[in-house]
Order: structure tokens, then C-alpha cells, then sequence
């Protein structure tokens, strides 16, 4: 029997052995999101010698799996997951599967699994020299957001590496972000506070970057992200103060990037949740890559 257990700090080493060198680009593969967002999702994880397997809470039919990750007999780490929900009483389920793992899945148990897309968990992805750039005619209005920054501001982009008095201010800021979107009834909200506040805690030991930009001394925008895969960097947390400062949100998104990313190919910016208006942003950027996310379940017998 799999004996699950909650995602410690500790457990990074451990956890980062076998999510190292996977070439999936899914935001779900790294252990800052796994261990920050566990409140939410009741993140559980186990290993055996060849696989990392991690259960969780969906909103909708309760416990689920990621896609296992290691390097041993994929039908026979599946089947140890089928065994655990047995256990439970609950459907089997994986979720959170890109294509590439899907076609992975189906090759060792063909016509075993139903496939169908979550468009909510889809990951957005975009080139960094799209994000630095902004090049193109569909890229307009973002120039001119940051155009208006630069000449309405005196402004600066100071690097959170090394500056733990800056990341003090990043929880000062945050605290008045939450306060200021007090009036969103998104629930998500919450879970947001707790995931950004655990990895400004965690700052170094989670290995992340980290960047600001300052409006006359004061803080207005603040991103953290870390390299995802060989190629690929994900930013985690993007939060701007939007009153009476137009285009804050435009200027950290090119200038973290910029800093801290420019050496990757590719920045994985995360999924949008269902929510309408953070999808509409996201979309605004023409992603290069819509890294789609599917829940598998077994056909019925």
C-alpha cells in the first residue's frame, strides 16, 4: 500500500531528483507550486525507487493524480495509482496531463483512458523574445502601455536577488495588493495570499528570481518565477498596484523577463484558472504555446 504524506520543506532534494530533466514544461513540475499551493489542493506525495507520485484534491470529483514521474515501467507506477483510489472508494483519475503525456499513457495502455481537454489548467506560454520585445502589430496597445510608464514615471526595475530588505518590502506590498482587491469575490484569492507569501519566505531556498519596479522609491510591481526545464522559465507571482499608475502591470512583465529570464527560450506564465478576465490577459499576449492540460479517466466496462 502507497503511503502518502504531506510535501514538507525538507522534501525539496528529494522531490526535485525526480522532477529534474522532464521536458514537459507543465507548471505543475516543480516543487515551489506543489508545496505552495497544498493548502489548496491537499497535496500529498509518496516515491518508490523508480517514481515520484503525487495526489491531490480537484474541486470537482475529489482525489485525482498528477502524471507519474520517473523513469521505470509506466504501466505498473499507473496501476499503483489505480490501486491507492481503489483504496480510497474514488474514481480513478490523472489530471493535469499535457498531450506529450497523454500519448506517453496511451502508448503503454492503449484504449484504456477517456481523454478531455481543461481548458481552466491550460498552460500559457510565450517566447521571452515575444515578452521582451513586444514586437508586431497585435503587440501595440502593450508598447504603449509601457511607452506611457516610462515618460509619465521615474521609475526603476531593481532585482530581488540577494536583497532580502526588498523581499520585506515585497510583503508590505502584498499585504496592501490583497487589501486593495479585497472586493473580489474570486475565493482563489485566498490561496494566492498563501502560495505568494510562502515563497517570499522561501525565497532563496526555493532558488527563485525575483524583480520590482519602483515609482519614485516606491514599490509598484513586484514578479518571482524560476528556470521550469533546460529551456523554459516560469514566473509564479505578478502583482502590481494599479491606482493612479498606468501601466505597472505591462512594465514587470517585460523588464522581469527581461532581467531574469532572457536566457530561456520559452516563459511558461501558468493557466488562467476559468477566470474570464485573467484569461482575456493572458490571451492579449498571443501566446506561442497553449500547453493544453487534460484530465484522464478509465473507460467504462
Amino acid at each position: 500500500m502507497l503511503a502518502f504524506r504531506k510535501i514538507e520543506l525538507s522534501d525539496k532534494e528529494l522531490i526535485d531528483s525526480y522532477l529534474q530533466g522532464n521536458n514537459y514544461r507543465s507548471s505543475d513540475l516543480c516543487f515551489c507550486n506543489l508545496y505552495c499551493w497544498q493548502e489548496k489542493f491537499k497535496t500529498e506525495f509518496t516515491t518508490t525507487d523508480e517514481w515520484l507520485l503525487i495526489r491531490f484534491r480537484d474541486n470537482v470529483d475529489g482525489n485525482s493524480y498528477l502524471f507519474p514521474m520517473g523513469k521505470g515501467d509506466l504501466k505498473e507506477a499507473v496501476n499503483l495509482l489505480k490501486q491507492d483510489s481503489e483504496n480510497l472508494g474514488t474514481r480513478f483519475q490523472l489530471r493535469g496531463l499535457t498531450q506529450q503525456m497523454c500519448d506517453e499513457l496511451q502508448a503503454v495502455e492503449p484504449d484504456r483512458f477517456t481523454f478531455k481537454l481543461n481548458r481552466s489548467v491550460s498552460d500559457y506560454i510565450y517566447t521571452s523574445e515575444k515578452l521582451i520585445h513586444l514586437t508586431g502589430k497585435k503587440l501595440q496597445s502593450k508598447r504603449n502601455h509601457i511607452n506611457r510608464f516610462t515618460k509619465e514615471n521615474d521609475w526603476s526595475y531593481k532585482s530581488l536577488t540577494n536583497n532580502p530588505e526588498l523581499v520585506k518590502e515585497c510583503h508590505r506590498m502584498l499585504r496592501q495588493w490583497m487589501i486593495d482587491n479585497a472586493e473580489d469575490k474570486d475565493p482563489s484569492l485566498v490561496y494566492d495570499n498563501i502560495a505568494t507569501k510562502l515563497m517570499l519566505e522561501n525565497f532563496e531556498y526555493f532558488g527563485l528570481r525575483g524583480g520590482v519596479i519602483c515609482v519614485e522609491g516606491r514599490m509598484v510591481a513586484f514578479s518571482l518565477g524560476e528556470p521550469l526545464t533546460q529551456d523554459t522559465f516560469i514566473v509564479h507571482v505578478e502583482k502590481a498596484m494599479t491606482e493612479n499608475v498606468h501601466g505597472a502591470y505591462a512594465i514587470i512583465n517585460q523588464q522581469f523577463v527581461l532581467h531574469e529570464a532572457a536566457e530561456y527560450t520559452y516563459i511558461n506564465r501558468e493557466e488562467d484558472m476559468g477566470i474570464e478576465s485573467l484569461r482575456k490577459a493572458k490571451m492579449s499576449y498571443q501566446p506561442d504555446i497553449l500547453l493544453e492540460k487534460f484530465v484522464a479517466r478509465e473507460k467504462e466496462q
